[in-house]
């Protein structure tokens, strides 16, 4: 059997709004091993973003655990999610989260020197990576000199600098065009099957869904598979 990277099991999720109680997520369970490729559809509102945020321990369940490379991190404390996801969890954002006043070079460096890694090696590492994925005459530049498909790519070169098991990604193509967007898909497949990184993401894209290794719907608070 491969290595599971990720094990959700019977997650809920419920939010209290005033004397109301709101039900996102109700026993979602899913396993993703290495190099997986997973894709998440949902109508908006669906629960899906919420989903993500639990598998990245961003969030915690009301009921249900999540184990991120072996570990339960819906039974650590913030400090410890934290450290768990820089070392072992990417994220890509639909509108990429970058730090608009440091370089691509030094946002991709970031997660890797709040690691603790030596500041040349972060340099090195992340100017390998943003060479990679084609930005190698742009690590000087600040994301408002950036185009959009060049803030994603730099955005998804900063999600695998600790080489993690996992990328989780919400929506990563969801603010490009389309040209743009089939070009950041190719670069996270090539990518995914180069290092060996599970990616999990949520699209409302079903041609760019379907070209991964299976499709989950989330409806109604409950996750099922489509493919």
């Amino acid at each position: 059997m491969s290595e599971l990277v990720l094990e959700a099991r019977e997650l809920g999720k419920t939010y209290t709004e005033g004397p109301l109680e709101v039900e996102v997520l109700k026993e979602v369970s899913l396993s993703v091993a290495r190099a997986d490729k997973i894709a998440i559809i949902g109508s908006s509102g669906s629960g899906k973003s919420t989903l993500l945020h639990l598998l990245g321990g961003l969030d915690v369940p009301s009921n249900g655990e999540v184990l991120v490379t072996g570990k339960n991190i819906s039974a650590m404390s913030g400090k410890q999610r934290g450290r768990l996801r820089n070392q072992s969890v990417g994220m890509i954002y639909q509108f990429h989260h970058l730090l608009p006043e440091f370089t691509a070079l030094e946002n991709v460096a970031m997660p890797s020197l709040i690691a603790g890694t030596d500041i040349d090696k972060a340099s090195d590492a992340a100017a390998a990576l943003l060479e990679r994925v084609g930005l190698g005459k742009r690590k000087e530049h600040k994301p408002g000199e950036m185009s959009g498909g060049e803030r994603q790519r730099t955005a998804i070169a900063r999600a695998l600098i600790n080489q993690p098991a996992l990328v989780l990604a919400d929506e990563p193509t969801g603010n490009l065009d389309t040209n743009t967007a089939q070009e950041t898909w190719q670069l996270m497949q090539e990518l995914n099957l180069e290092m060996g990184t599970a990616f999990v993401v949520v699209t409302h894209a079903i041609e760019l869904a379907e070209r991964m290794d299976k499709v989950y719907e989330l409806s109604s608070g409950l996750l099922g598979q489509k493919s």
